[in-house]
């Protein structure tokens, strides 16, 4: 009887975030029982546990199989399981993608990690932050277990990254970006307007949930 009323927690609890996403155009890209509708690249892998997504080893990409977008924005829900885990939101990736590191070298990853120092990087690698490219404007970032909302903003050439509703981002093509530091870091150069789009999973010591991920076209 307790599992069963466990259960229809959980399905109730799904279908108010799922109910949620749907408000004001917004369209859930994340069914809440699998990964219909995306596809791994990489090591490691993603699971769908108590109606999250669940990060595991890496590193790897989960992407979004309908296509290329732009012009939209993009709603994320997160956690990380410890104090602080690693992961990332990759945007504007050219190809569809076949393995882990052309994303990285050729989209911009929306970074998820809010103690970089700990491994040897600096504010450049901050949560919200495209990866090694953009100063943090805030650092709104919420510790483990603690929920986070991120929203990414695709207007054009122009990306725009809130967390928790503290603008964290607002980058336009063309403008400076410091020199690369480490190997792991993007190739510098302008990104496409639309494009594919994914969650990455880290490693075996960084384990991030997803609860949410819903998309809507820009209003212009």
């Amino acid at each position: 009887m307790l599992k069963r009323s466990l259960l229809i927690l959980a399905l109730l609890s799904f279908a108010t975030v799922a109910a949620g996403a749907e408000e004001g155009g917004w369209k859930q890209l994340f069914n809440g029982k699998d990964l219909t509708g995306w596809k791994h690249v990489g090591p490691g892998g993603m699971t769908v546990e108590d109606g999250l997504i669940k990060t595991h080893g890496g590193m790897g990409l989960l992407y979004w199989t309908a296509g290329k977008v732009g012009d939209c924005q993009i709603r994320l829900v997160f956690k990380m399981r410890d104090h602080n885990d690693n992961s990332g939101v990759f945007i504007r990736i050219p190809i569809e993608p076949r393995e882990e590191w052309m994303p990285v070298h050729y989209g911009y990853e929306v970074q998820i990690d809010n103690e970089p120092e700990k491994s040897n990087e600096d504010e450049y690698h901050y949560t919200a932050t495209l990866y090694s490219l953009t100063k943090p404007m805030a650092k709104a970032g919420k510790p483990g277990p603690e929920w986070n909302t991120m929203e990414i903003t695709l207007d054009g050439p122009r990306t725009i990254v809130t967390v928790n509703g503290q603008k964290v981002t607002d980058y336009t093509e063309g403008q400076p970006v410091p020199e690369r530091k480490f190997d792991f870091e993007p190739q510098r150069g302008s990104r496409p307007l639309q494009g594919w789009f994914g969650l990455q999973n880290h490693s075996d010591n960084d384990i991030v949930f997803f609860k949410e991920v819903a998309m809507r076209p820009l209003k212009k």
